[in-house]
């Protein structure tokens, strides 16, 4: 549904990374409200015997794309991550372009789901997917393997990956001086108490996802933030066959007051989980309900794992102190409505790199919050729409269940689907046809009033 206000939304194209030559001061007296504008040149010293040397934290898709560009580009890389066989409770969705843009291989994707089925409060089922084209897909993952596969191959390109557990940095105690971060490493030879560490580095990522260290060492700010549950349950065989291409989503008070539950399908098991921001107390109620909404379609499975997660609602705060930065979920880049954060994280993970290795001419040179500010520029510029967009999208369709019932009906629309699995599948703005866009917005409002048409009924009803 991104694209309904998307296409009113202009600009986001990526911005240049080009530098200033030189310092440059420029003032306009005749006004004396405006002050002098500065524009940043390339001063800092040059670093010494070696190459800069930056450390990120956490190892997903963001830490994991921070790492491999950051390497690449000739900085001195370390990666702390504590479970190199984490399980994040995630859907494991990625979109199309992710495929190409990050050179995934095709064996680390267990499915491709070409088929959706939005299911309403009501159980009424809309068939999403006809508009696809036959080598469109969305991929599904499970993360313990799309995680691996990042680290291993920013290991191979230079990166040194450390299994450790992130406990606290010294902020420098001058404007070049090194960040000291203290971790315990675990190299399983201690019994798994590990053993204290610390490493002095010049910049640092902060990609530790949504109870970030990280961004508690630069009093990043708090943000809302969901609870997803997740169960993979082993169905028979024959079931999985339902579910080969196939993924579902439910909408509903009883599965989640604020957003929605899924079954998700993986290579031998389906995900089937929920997430709630308003209600984390009752996140087993719900968890229940999208299980016995799905029942006939998985029942006989097992349960083979139980996860659970905080999934933020919207960026920190602050995203950036000093030479410290944040990235994925840290940074809060999840979408509303959606809830979709695996491709933000990638991309965060690598723009900041990317600012990073412009900014220190490969190594060179040292770096300062002004060359991570160019890479939170370029990401709100790009991004910020889509983020806002969203949020609007399930204020207004995941309030109640008549709005609920409005948004799948719309959902049925060809048009609908095509513009929204575009801006999804390849994360950018696609060409509306203006006739159509009209069409829509009278579809959308009447779907809208016949809601509101219900709700009043069944107001009538409960009293």
């Amino acid at each position: 549904m991104t694209s309904i206000a998307l296409k009113s939304f202009v600009g986001l194209r990526q911005s240049s990374l080009e530098r200033k030559p030189h310092l440059t001061l420029q003032a306009k007296p005749p006004n004396p409200q405006r002050r002098f504008r500065v524009a940043a040149g390339k001063f800092s010293p040059k670093v010494a015997g070696r190459n800069l040397r930056v450390a990120i934290i956490g190892g997903g898709p963001a830490g994991g794309s921070a790492a491999e560009t950051l390497a690449k580009g000739g900085v001195e890389t370390y990666l702390i991550e504590r479970k190199l066989d984490n399980c994040k409770p995630c859907g494991g969705a990625i979109p199309l372009c992710m495929v190409g843009e990050f050179e995934l291989p095709l064996d680390i994707i267990d499915r491709r789901v070409t088929k959706m089925k939005m299911i309403s409060p009501s159980n009424v089922a809309v068939d999403i997917g006809q508009t696809l084209k036959p080598h469109e897909y969305i991929g599904m993952v499970r993360r313990e393997v799309l995680d691996s596969y990042m680290r291993n191959r920013a290991m191979e390109n230079g990166a040194t990956v450390i299994n450790g557990l992130f406990l606290k940095m010294d902020m420098p105690l001058d404007e070049n001086a090194p960040y000291v971060l203290h971790f315990t490493e675990y190299d399983g030879k201690k019994g798994g108490t590990g053993e204290k560490r610390t490493l002095e580095v010049d910049a640092v990522i902060g990609a530790d996802g949504a109870n970030s260290r990280v961004a508690k060492s630069i009093s990043a700010g708090d943000y809302e933030y969901a609870i997803a549950f997740q169960e993979r349950i082993k169905i028979p065989d024959d079931k999985m066959v339902y579910y080969e291409n196939l993924a579902e989503m439910y909408v509903g008070d009883d599965v989640s007051p604020d957003f929605y539950g899924w079954v998700f399908p993986k290579c031998d098991h389906v995900a089937v989980g929920t997430g709630t921001v308003t209600h984390k107390g009752d996140i087993k109620k719900f968890q229940l309900a999208t299980r016995n909404r799905a029942k006939d379609k998985i029942l006989g499975g097992k349960i083979i794992r139980v996860e659970a997660h905080p999934i933020p609602e919207h960026p920190r705060p602050r995203r950036l102190s000093g030479r410290v930065a944040l990235v994925g979920d840290a940074a809060g880049y999840v979408t509303k409505c959606s809830g979709e954060g695996i491709y933000f994280a990638a991309k965060s993970g690598r723009m900041c790199a990317e600012a990073i290795v412009e900014g220190s001419e490969n190594g060179k040179r040292m770096i300062d919050e002004g060359d991570l500010r160019k890479y939170l520029e370029k990401w709100d510029k790009t991004y910020w729409p889509t983020y806002k967009v969203l949020d609007v999208l399930q204020k207004v369709f995941y309030r109640s269940n008549p709005a609920r019932e409005a948004f799948v009906e719309m959902c049925a629309d060809e048009y609908v689907q095509k513009m929204t699995f575009d801006s999804y599948l390849y994360k950018r703005v696609a060409p509306g046809n203006p006739w159509q866009d009209l069409k829509l917005a009278v579809n959308t409002i009447g779907s809208l009033v016949r809601a509101n048409a219900l709700r009043r009924e069944m107001e009538k009803l409960s009293v």
